[in-house]
């Protein structure tokens, strides 16, 4: 039996390649997990709770292209209601606590923290030349030495040092509020 992961994610990445009836069967999945997400932290019978799914919902399906498909489906979903989640207890001023009941599953690693940090570390070397965040990510992100980094894209190893430090000195720059071109 397919996992639960394997599973949103096939239906998610279908869905992406235009599959409709994938996509819809993805919304109707992610509802039935998202209903357990929100009733744990809410109650059951909290009255918003259809209301959380449903802005979750739309958030999933307007933010779909987003997605990566090298990363975990599940981590992205329960970003997305995590915010929504804290959206909803703002408006409503509201502290929410847990029973101890709930400590094992608060225990168990959350990963929607991970994919978060991923997809700003690809939103930032988004903005890098190509060469640049190659190298970057061959060398810093993958852990490949510079001689490998060089065998795998064609470059001489100096090529890959010096796209390293344009693309780092650029990432700094833009951290600073600058434009970093290079």
């Amino acid at each position: 039996m397919e996992s639960v992961e394997a599973q949103l994610k096939t239906l998610m990445v279908a869905g992406l390649a235009g599959n409709g009836a994938a996509h819809r069967q993805l919304l109707t999945s992610a509802a039935v997990r998202l209903r357990g997400y929100f009733a744990r932290r809410l109650g059951a019978d909290c009255a918003d709770l259809e209301d959380l799914v449903q802005e979750t919902l739309v958030a999933i399906h307007r933010r779909r292209e987003s997605y990566d498909p090298a990363l975990p489906f599940t981590a992205w979903l329960h970003a997305i209601a995590r915010y929504k989640l804290i959206d909803h207890l703002r408006r409503r001023g509201v502290r929410a606590e847990v029973s101890l009941e709930g400590a094992a599953e608060m225990a168990a690693p959350d990963r929607a923290d991970e994919y978060l940090a991923a997809a700003a570390v690809e939103q930032l070397l988004g903005g890098l030349p190509d060469k640049q965040r190659l190298a970057i990510r061959l060398t810093r992100l993958e852990g490949h030495s510079i001689a490998e980094a060089a065998a795998m894209t064609g470059q001489s190893p100096s090529g890959i040092k010096v796209g390293i430090h344009r693309g780092i000195k650029r990432l700094m720059e833009q951290a600073r509020g600058g434009h970093g071109n290079d």
